[in-house]
This record gives structure tokens, sequence and C-alpha cells, in this order.
């Protein structure tokens, strides 16, 4: 099977997997594997094309687009705030190891910082790249895409709140690999999201009624992404 891969930086690459991307972080120890997709595809054997080190698996978060090919490893790093969906809406039984903000990962001459961004989903993260100044992996940040914010499990007023935190960090990084559309995104990004999102919850925004898997749906276009929320009353 041939597998599309991008070299992002050095020692760190995408993988596409229709639709949605993971990603491979490669230190001088251990590799890093950033979600598994939708679990179409062998996630370990597209790394292998990439790295012989070690692996580890961290999801981002454990909507079935990210967790996918989860069983092809003995565990997976994880928030434990994502335990909500991981077990209970997901439905994997499979061990998952918590890391929290701030956490650091290393992997040899990098070092990985956790970075919690609620509101997507209770436990979603990104990963930090301290020594290449960029963001990699996850649904919260994106340009030209779709975001959900429909479920019990998501939360509009808490997402704001963590882009709001992450943008008191905005000397950390440059840059931000999402796992969804445009490949990189520059960090101007954030503030935009965040208007967008105060403009949605304000009722500035016009929804437009759509289905998505099934459930009734408000799509709320910003300019930059659209929001995928509960529709209206």
């Amino acid at each position: 099977m041939e597998f599309e891969i991008t070299k992002l930086y050095e020692d760190t690459w995408a993988v596409e997997d229709g639709g949605v991307r993971f990603f491979v972080i490669a230190g001088s120890r251990k590799a890093l594997v950033v979600d598994t997709g939708f679990g179409d595809m062998d996630v370990v054997a597209a790394a292998r094309t990439i790295t012989d080190l070690p692996l580890m698996l961290l999801n981002t978060h454990a909507d079935g687009d990210h967790i996918g090919g989860n069983a092809a490893f003995d565990w997976a790093y994880m928030h434990p705030s994502e335990g909500i969906v991981y077990h209970n809406i997901s439905k994997n039984s499979g061990k998952t190891v918590p890391v929290w903000e701030g956490e650091i990962i290393d992997l040899g001459w990098r070092q990985l910082e956790i970075v919690h961004l609620p509101g997507h989903t209770p436990g979603s993260i990104t990963v930090l790249d301290r020594t290449c100044k960029a963001l990699i992996g996850g649904d919260s940040i994106q340009e030209n895409g779709r975001i959900y914010m429909f479920g019990v499990h998501r939360d509009m007023e808490a997402y704001i709140a963590s882009l709001r935190r992450l943008m008191d960090r905005s000397e950390d990084f440059d840059f931000i690999y999402p796992s969804h559309a445009k490949l990189c995104v520059d960090k101007s990004i954030v503030p935009k999201l965040i208007d967008g999102a105060v403009s949605v919850l304000a009722g500035q925004v016009e929804g437009r009624e759509e289905e998505v898997h099934g459930k009734r749906i408000a799509a709320y276009d910003i300019g930059v992404d659209v929001f995928l929320c509960p529709p209206k009353a």
C-alpha cells in the first residue's frame, strides 16, 4: 500500500488518511505517532517507512477519525478528560496513559509539550514542538475546515477560553499543523477563530441548516472556517 507522506520539517511528517491526517515525530531515541486516523490504514507500516525508532502513540482526542488504528499499539497517551469520549462515545477499551497540560514527552534531541485545549472535546490536546516552534495535531485550530461543535461533549465557551489562553503563549510557536484541511497554518488564524466563535455565540453570524452523520446541525461560516453547531431551538 502506498502512503501519502509529507515531510513538514526536520524529522516531522504528516500522513494523509482520507480527510484526516496523523503525524510522525522522530527524536534520537524514540518516535511519536500522533493519532491513527480512521483505521483504514496500517499506521505502523506507514510509520516504518519513515523511521525504525521505537514507536509511541499519542491521541489528540478520541473522535473516531483519530483513534481508528489504535489497536496496533499497546497503549496511547491521552488527556484523562478525554475518557468520556474514548470509552463512552467511541466505545474503545484500549489502554491509555494520562498526559497533562505542560507535561513533556522527551524523544531525545527534541522535547514535546502537551497543550490542553478543551472545547472541541473535553480532553483535546495539541503538541508543542518547543525546539521547532510548531503546534502539531488536533481539530481545534484549522483553516478552510469544518470544526465540529455539536454533541454533548462539545463546548464553545470552553473552546474560546482555550484559544485565548493559547494566545498568551503565541511567542512559543509560529506555525500550526492541524489534523484536517490546510496542512500548514499561520498562528494568525487563532484570533480569527476566537472572534468568529464569539460572534457565533452572540448571534451575529447567520447559520444554515445541514445534516451531518444523520444529525441536524447549524453551520456557521466565519470566513476562515465553518463551525458545525447544535441547531437553533
